[in-house]
């Protein structure tokens, strides 16, 4: 008898029941978890992962549109917090409603880290922290 149970009917703390033996056919393996080996702190940075190299391994995608109105801007905000790169054609919107739409998707950008650059007359390229541009586009001169 152990101390514990002891100890109980001393104080009689313990209700009185009858014991019964309960048998199991099976016994059920014992768990034993896995031994732990020690690793260095350089095998353990290799087990951690950048969300940015993941998303870049997916492949990115480039989204070209045209908006009609300055209303469409969010549409492409939203493409842009999905990660997707986004040409966008402004050709065809007066030149205030153009502006800022520009205004809009810098800050869009700035706020995610991208990036925005000028292709061409009134086309932009915008896009997330996941992709890299490289090269530049020279201004063309009008004849």
């Amino acid at each position: 008898m152990t101390f514990k149970n002891k100890l109980k009917r001393f104080f009689d703390m313990e209700d009185e029941y009858e014991e019964k033996e309960i048998v199991v056919e099976e016994e059920p393996e014992e768990y034993q978890p896995p031994a732990r080996i020690k690793k260095s702190k350089k095998q353990e940075r290799q087990n951690v992962v950048s969300l940015s190299s993941v998303t870049s391994q997916q492949g990115s995608k480039v989204m070209l549109l045209e908006p009609h109105s300055y209303d469409e801007v969010q549409d492409i905000a939203d493409e842009l917090k999905n990660r997707k790169a986004v040409v966008i054609n402004l050709q065809r919107l007066p030149r205030d409603q153009a502006r800022r739409i520009v205004d809009f998707l810098s800050g869009t950008v700035y706020a995610i880290g991208g990036d925005i650059q000028k292709l061409g007359e009134q086309i932009f390229l915008c896009t997330p922290d996941n992709v890299d541009v490289s090269g530049s586009i020279s201004e063309m001169l009008h004849e």
